[in-house]
């Protein structure tokens, strides 16, 4: 599977960045990626307005993404993204969205709230209740998942033990003291622990550290971005996947049970 990664800085307009991620469709598109994966929120950003995620939340059927499922019609690319939607309840749902060729194949409501390090989500949007499901592309299935999400271990083991090859993340990671540190540890850790590749989008601009990355499944990084906008690629080899579960069989060496969500 060949995937990309388009890391951008968010802007307030979602016309603006709209535009930009129908440019990196393009673009992985025409670089041969089976597989495109976007930041978190990218619908709005605006660092002196936090209730921009209300202000600028759409249906999933509202103009931003109607853009691009038109746009996709003629691809054979997937595109992973996240944005705010409207719960009807005065707050939003932070939504991953995974679409091709037009439709949409799955949706994914963020279960981890970043409720840390000074920042409150929850004040503005409401947890999701569901494991998000496989997706299935160019014969590897991928798991799904968001941000804050990767610092509980229980989420991504239980998508490798559903049979994820491969775990994708967008995020819009805070700055912050020894937070691109958190970032590379815990997505490397995540892939290594699991042997699944990592497929992690970071968001880049004033706010958010950027520097997205691509790790195989024994913990190490194939492609980096830094602090800017940037396109990546890589080739995930399910040769190499298979020889780390072979000599790594940590999936089934196991002694606990598979993770289950509260209320499951």
């Amino acid at each position: 599977m060949r995937v990309a990664i388009g890391q951008f800085a968010v802007g307030r307009e979602w016309q603006e960045n709209a535009a930009v991620c129908l440019d990196l469709m393009q673009r992985a598109a025409e670089g041969g990626a089976d597989l495109l994966v976007l930041p978190e929120g990218v619908l709005a950003r605006d660092i002196t307005d936090p209730d921009i995620v209300l202000k600028a939340a759409q249906p999933l059927d509202g103009p931003f993404l109607s853009q691009l499922l038109a746009a996709s019609k003629e691809r054979a690319l997937t595109t992973i993204l996240c944005l705010h939607v409207p719960d009807g309840a005065q707050k939003a749902l932070n939504v991953l969205v995974a679409f091709r060729q037009g439709e949409i194949i799955a949706v994914y409501e963020k279960l981890h709230l970043y409720d840390a390090f000074t920042m409150q989500e929850s004040q503005r949007v409401n947890p999701g209740q569901v494991i998000p499901p496989l997706i299935e592309v160019a014969g590897m299935k991928v798991g799904l998942m968001t941000c804050y999400d990767v610092r509980f271990p229980e989420m991504a083991r239980r998508l490798a033990l559903d049979g994820a090859d491969v775990l994708v993340l967008p995020a819009a990671w805070v700055k912050g003291p020894l937070k691109e540190m958190h970032w590379e540890l815990l997505t490397r850790a995540r892939a290594l622990e699991n042997t699944c590749y990592m497929v992690a989008a970071g968001e880049c601009g004033p706010r958010n550290i950027g520097n997205s990355l691509v790790v195989d499944p024994f913990g190490v990084a194939v492609a980096n971005a830094a602090e800017a906008p940037a396109l990546l690629f890589a080739d995930l080899d399910p040769e190499r996947l298979a020889y780390a579960r072979q000599v790594l069989p940590v999936l089934e060496n196991r002694r606990f049970a598979r993770p289950e969500l509260d209320g499951e």
